[in-house]
């Protein structure tokens, strides 16, 4: 291959009207409370993935019926196949949302599909038939490969200016020195990195902007050729694993601050800042130290950091380790900024707190829905007085929870939150190698607003294992007008 020539570009500002939008409607919402009233979803879009399992079928993108009126309810309705194998398709993101409010031209139309492994993006169309969503356009990894040197693309977020954003977790040889920022044009087209020379991250993973305070922060994962291969411990102290927030200017691309987490924030993953736009705050889920971080800006324009919550690691027998932590791997935020929701991939527990005090978030939910520490596992935990324990985590129409708790989605209306259980599929074989055999399953959790509480709802169950082409591994969720884990407000 050709030595890659390093473009780098600059987010358009064609679209950015006086940098909040303007009173015509583009796709989205005008502010995230207003979204809270918007329609009921009736349909979600899921990545499933074949890769890594063994079985040598194209990943897929599959369309699951939850209207609850529907006879099709808690079925898979559709699937999608990518044309390529050995991608694992991840994570996705819009190529419009309600960052583009103010843009009546703008129309959220396509989701856009990086593949961790692989490196291409597809982007599918949702609007021909939202039931049936097809595929548009594939951008190739040569291609961003030769202009940019970037590879692994995780994390994509539209901008108001009708581009968008993917972070890109090494280069092509699976170096995490090689990460940064892709920019693609409207039409999805490569137009370079979007971070000036010289302003990359050390590690890469997860972002978020909050334009109004000119800020982009992001998180780290670690090496690709580290993770790539599961989870090695060693690799940890190797230094191959990340522990450090970016702070960027936006839209410049401008490295102003990095924030060392030290060892309370070991592996920081998903980043989100509060909906309100006009906040100057938000948390990052650190997994390995399975602690939720708080960030914000100080009266001098710089960023601190504070551990909001710790999840206490486990005494555990029959394990790998003889501690488990609780391995944070995903959260959101309610649109109305009242309540945080995390998984425990581990442990097997999604929890729900109140953060109408940003510093001090307060439980009000906990549910199990799987875990390494369940009754009927081998591995037991033990409290400080030395009794062993286990989890109680229920069947749900007949069938026993497997895996993990891992992606999760919740409802403009905050009042159901999906749970999917695959993290990525070398580490699903290392820890829930029963997933690799009869696939991923997903939940959905009824939310209280008023006191709090979670509760499993038993009527809805859609089971990965009974796919037509084998059991799938199923991870991040979308609805077709958008959710609180993809639209940004400016």
């Amino acid at each position: 291959m050709a030595t890659a020539v390093i473009e780098h570009a600059e987010i358009s500002d064609k679209k950015v009207i006086g940098g909040h939008g303007c009173c015509k409607k583009g796709p989205g919402y005008a502010t995230p409370i207003e979204a809270m009233s918007g329609p009921k979803e009736s349909l979600i879009y899921v990545t499933c993935v074949y890769s890594g399992t063994g079985r040598e079928k194209p990943d897929y993108l599959a369309t699951v019926d939850v209207d609850p009126s529907s006879p099709s309810y808690s079925k898979v309705i559709h699937r999608m196949p990518v044309p390529h194998l050995g991608d694992e398709l991840h994570h996705s993101g819009w190529n419009s949302c309600s960052s583009c409010h103010g843009d009546p031209s703008a129309d959220r139309r396509f989701l856009v599909l990086p593949s961790l492994l692989s490196g291409r993006i597809y982007v599918v169309d949702t609007q021909k038939d939202p039931r049936a969503p097809s595929l548009h356009k594939v951008v190739q990894p040569e291609e961003i490969v030769q202009k940019t040197g970037l590879a692994y693309p995780h994390t994509s977020h539209c901008l108001a200016s009708g581009d968008i954003m993917v972070s890109c977790l090494g280069d092509k040889d699976g170096n995490a020195e090689g990460n940064g920022f892709l920019l693609l044009d409207s039409e999805f087209n490569v137009k370079g990195r979007w971070e000036k020379p010289g302003h990359s991250p050390l590690f890469g993973y997860d972002f978020w902007y909050q334009p109004r305070h000119k800020t982009m922060i992001s998180s780290s994962w670690g090496a690709p050729s580290a993770f790539t291969k599961g989870f090695n411990p060693q690799h940890v102290s190797d230094g191959l694993y990340g522990r450090h927030l970016y702070v960027y200017s936006w839209p410049g691309g401008e490295l102003k601050q990095t924030l060392d987490l030290g060892n309370t924030g070991m592996i920081p993953l998903e980043i989100r800042f509060l909906h309100d736009p006009s906040r100057d705050t938000g948390y990052v889920g650190c997994a390995l130290t399975s602690n939720m971080v708080r960030f914000f800006k100080n009266p001098d324009d710089s960023w601190s950091h504070e551990v909001a919550i710790s999840v206490q690691t486990l005494k555990v027998k029959n394990w790998i380790l003889p501690e488990m932590p609780g391995l944070i791997t995903d959260f959101l935020i309610s649109l109305d900024d009242r309540y945080l929701y995390f998984v425990n991939w581990l442990h097997g527990d999604v929890r729900q707190y109140s953060i109408e005090d940003p510093k001090n978030p307060v439980l009000k939910g906990q549910v199990w829905v799987g875990g390494l520490i369940k009754k009927g596992s081998p591995v037991v935990a033990e409290d400080e007085e030395g009794k062993e324990w286990q989890s109680d985590v229920p069947e749900v129409q007949g069938k026993p929870l497997r895996g993990g708790p891992q992606m999760i989605q919740l409802s403009l209306d905050g009042k159901r939150l999906y749970v999917t259980n695959s993290l990525f599929s070398s580490w699903d074989r290392q820890f829930y190698p029963e997933l690799m055999e009869k696939g991923s399953h997903m939940l959905q959790i009824d939310v209280d607003t008023e006191k709090g509480g979670l509760t499993i709802n038993p009527n809805f169950f859609v089971d990965f294992e009974s796919e037509p082409e084998g059991p799938s591994l199923a991870h991040e969720m979308r609805y077709p007008g958008g959710d609180c884990t993809s639209d940004i407000w400016i």
